[in-house]
């Protein structure tokens, strides 16, 4: 039986003025039409119909780039992103284990940038509210974290890994050995309610597939293969990010995970609210550092060349301009030794890539290297106030996330959140794609939609041209959404960064998407349905 939804408004390219869709049942249930209600009536009389009730219909959202036992652990355990001040943390904290007299604690989200006074939670803070029980607190963008010292004490021989600090949140290995040992005192209850918490917000928000980066240092395999053999609706795209020298060992750890690619959070550098993203000149807010490589050009070099051998997508996380520099350098290389035709059939993509100038855009857009990128990131830390310009000074902060630019450099764009670090809600998204900071850097409207749809199954290795559409033969993928104002109030914001009305003319060929100016309400969900299968409503 054919499901015919009518009495709203569908977003299609190829039929702007649709106002009803037609989806076949079956194994793989399809849109098989486009049109007007009194049209698509007569044209499927048995049909069920749906009345839409001035409703709006998009293909459903997704993200390119998640953790999603993280996020859960954040949802159902302590969350910090709304504490005000240290002391402010440390009240939630103390709150929460009151409310949880027994365990390990895991808490997310305190970011010292935002606090009148800049100073990170120490050690002797978390005991003092915890006495001698585990905790940890990861900052913000999860590249360092307060740990007490009953957790620093089940780590053997932490005082000796790279960034240990008696006191300070700690970084690098030292940071991803007690990031472990946090995990492992989990028990699988708090994991698997972590999971379906976390995507049941997917489902909630519109988001019909996610891609999960995971690897080594960010859960671990068994973390991996949990959320993986997890039943849930919503299609889990997996990533893993371990380095490999050789063409056999891209397919075996390929084949071992069952992951889509051995990409993701494959960390060349870390991040600039830590201090630990690879800056080619130092910290304006600390001149004698400029951060952590992780991986020089000549490691990067050797995934790269192994991954395009076996034909499996590489990727990196990869943010300071110096990891940009070696990242770039890396893949010139390998281009040089197996042409473009051959990297840009592998599909390789780039996490954040956030400090990028023109040039190199123009190369990995010649090379067909996808930019996943997350436009919170400036709606959060951008402009001339923010935590990026703290950490480097104005002039560089202006130019990081220049979404106009790469997309003008012909880069294929994925949108995602890097949930837990940001929300997850889509439209947030592709708002603050529309909004950028800086002048110039801003997308239209509709190009960050393609990028949070089309482009994000793009990414994810779905390149049949239909996946994150519309379109008759598309998979019956979308999302129902009801929005704050009627629909005569369709606008978006341009690449100026001013707000100009769309014409709804049919000849325009130009479908309108919801207001989307910083003062506007945003739409809600009302259904999500993947490949035919309703997740949400």
């Amino acid at each position: 039986m054919t499901t015919l939804l009518v009495g709203g408004r569908v977003y299609s390219s190829t039929m702007p003025d649709a106002t009803a869709m037609a989806v076949s049942d079956g194994p793989e249930p399809v849109v098989s039409w486009l049109g007007a209600d009194d049209v698509g009536r007569r044209q499927f009389p048995g049909a069920r119909v749906v009345d839409l009730d001035g409703a709006f219909v998009t293909p459903a959202f997704v993200d390119s780039h998640v953790h999603v036992t993280a996020t859960g652990l954040a949802l159902v355990g302590l969350d910090l992103r709304g504490a005000r001040s240290r002391d402010d943390a440390l009240r939630l904290l103390a709150e929460h284990a009151h409310c949880h007299p027994t365990g390990p604690i895991w808490g997310h989200g305190w970011d010292e940038a935002r606090w009148p006074q800049p100073v990170a939670p120490t050690t002797a803070d978390l005991d003092r509210v915890l006495g001698d029980r585990p905790a940890y607190l990861a900052r913000v963008d999860v590249h360092s974290a307060a740990a007490s010292s009953a957790l620093r004490r089940s780590v053997p021989d932490l005082e000796s890994r790279a960034g240990h600090h008696d006191q300070l949140p700690l970084t690098a290995e030292a940071h991803h050995a007690v990031r472990a040992a946090a995990r492992g005192a989990l028990t699988q209850a708090q994991r698997d309610e972590a999971r379906v918490a976390a995507l049941d917000l997917a489902a909630r928000s519109g988001i019909a597939a996610v891609h999960e980066c995971a690897g080594p240092e960010i859960g671990g395999l068994d973390d991996w293969r949990e959320l993986d053999a997890l039943r849930h609706g919503v299609e889990v795209i997996g990533y893993w990010g371990e380095a490999v020298t050789s063409a056999d060992q891209a397919r075996e750890l390929l084949s071992d995970t069952g992951v889509r690619g051995l990409a993701g959070d494959l960390f060349v550098d870390g991040a600039l609210g830590s201090r630990t993203a690879w800056l080619l000149e130092p910290y304006h807010d600390a001149p004698d550092r400029v951060g952590n490589a992780y991986l020089d050009a000549d490691a990067i070099e050797a995934h790269v060349d192994a991954c395009t051998q076996a034909g499996i997508t590489a990727g990196f996380h990869v943010i300071g301009d110096a990891a940009v520099a070696a990242v770039v350098e890396a893949f010139a290389r390998v281009v040089d030794r197996h042409g473009a035709p051959a990297v840009a059939r592998c599909g390789h993509r780039l996490e954040h890539v956030e400090m990028i100038d023109r040039e190199q855009a123009g190369l990995l857009g010649s090379w067909g290297v996808i930019a996943s990128m997350q436009p919170n990131f400036d709606a959060l830390w951008g402009g001339t106030d923010g935590m990026y310009a703290q950490r480097l000074g104005a002039e560089r902060a202006v130019r990081l996330n220049p979404l106009a630019l790469l997309a003008s450099q012909g880069v294929p764009l994925a949108f995602g959140s890097d949930t837990p670090v940001t929300g997850m809600n889509p439209w947030e998204t592709v708002r603050a794609a529309t909004t950028h900071r800086t002048p110039g850097s801003a997308m239209s409207a509709r190009a960050a939609f393609a990028a949070a749809t089309r482009g994000a199954w793009r990414a994810g290795g779905a390149r049949d041209g239909v996946a994150g559409t519309l379109t008759p033969g598309a998979p019956a993928t979308y999302a129902v959404w009801d929005l704050p104002d009627s629909l005569d109030a369709l606008e978006v914001a341009a690449p100026t960064d001013t707000v100009q009305r769309w014409s709804t003319d049919p000849r325009s060929r130009i479908p309108a998407l919801p207001r989307l100016s910083p003062d506007a309400p945003l739409p809600v969900c009302r259904q999500t349905v993947h490949r035919g299968v309703t997740l949400h409503g």
